[in-house]
């Protein structure tokens, strides 16, 4: 896959896949949820204030008549029964709606009944980049803030599981820094350096092509990595770049939307289940992009 439209195709070629959609009260949430019901890509449950979902509903002039729905008291609520569902494999996957991130993740995160993992949770970003030749997934650049070392590995294994969607039979890796070689008072440097000597001990899967440290331009671009003589089967063609930080990511992200016009998708990976987790300022599109790569991610 090349471009986001694949990803929705594939999404509608594989069974629907039940989505529970924690506070659906959210104009552009429900459009996205019911436009995914509609091509086949979910079979949603609607948890939360029913009747402000039904009065939006009926604003959009969409019906939502025929979809299972469940009225809660509050937020906490609405996050807690969704999240249920999908552990009691009720839904393959959740979603947030209108409710704050820190409700619904608290849920998922619970010792009872959530979906931990011995995994971290981490932000895992799909962009179509006009100027760019394939599907570039970005991580994190939404939940972990300066992770370490290990960390940055479990954020490495989630992008790859997400990537694997693309059915690909290698993974190009690149972990991101301000320059390529390993500097002491720089420890992203020494981060990516300590890790690429673990994907060359064996330490990553089969398929799996990790190299850093990298800037930027190298990991995207033939161009400047022929330039600067920098000789990797990464350089100019990563399938995802690793950020040291939330700031690089959050930078990197926004500059690829706002600035380079590219369509995204985005997902939380690290629990038994993704999440779809969407910010309010995300177009009607890229919330339809993210259901759809949910969708594909709960099926691997």
């Amino acid at each position: 896959m090349n471009s986001l439209n694949e990803l929705i195709t594939k999404a509608q070629d594989q069974p629907t896949k039940t989505l529970a959609v924690a506070a659906p009260q959210d104009k552009e949430v429900l459009q996205a949820v019911v436009e995914a019901a509609n091509m086949g890509i979910v079979r949603p449950i609607l948890i939360g204030d029913i009747e402000e979902t039904k009065r939006i509903a009926n604003e959009l002039n969409i019906n939502i008549d025929d979809y299972e729905t469940v009225q809660t008291k509050d937020l906490k609520e609405s996050a807690e029964v969704a999240v249920k569902y999908v552990s009691s494999n009720k839904a393959d996957f959740v979603m947030k709606g209108l409710i704050d991130t820190s409700i619904l993740l608290k849920e998922v995160l619970n010792k009872e009944y959530g979906l931990r993992t011995d995994s971290l949770l981490s932000h895992v970003m799909v962009y179509e980049v006009p100027n760019y030749h394939k599907l570039l997934f970005l991580t994190d650049g939404g939940m972990n803030i300066s992770p370490n070392e290990e960390q940055k590995i479990k954020i490495i294994k989630n992008a790859v599981k997400a990537s694997r969607i693309l059915e690909k039979d290698e993974i190009k890796v690149a972990i991101l820094a301000a320059k390529e070689k390993v500097n002491e008072k720089m420890q992203a440097t020494v981060d990516a350096g300590n890790i690429k000597q673990k994907y060359l001990e064996g330490y990553f899967e089969k398929g799996v092509i990790v190299e850093g440290p990298m800037a930027l331009d190298l990991a995207i671009s033939k161009d400047a990595a022929k330039i600067k003589n920098y000789k990797s089967p990464v350089a100019g063609d990563a399938d995802i770049l690793v950020v040291p930080n939330i700031e690089m990511g959050n930078g990197i992200g926004k500059t690829l939307t706002y600035f380079a016009g590219s369509l995204s998708a985005g997902i939380i990976m690290g629990a038994k289940a993704p999440v779809v987790l969407v910010s309010r300022a995300d177009s009607h599109q890229a919330k339809l992009n993210s259901i759809a790569l949910g969708s594909l991610i709960s099926a691997v």
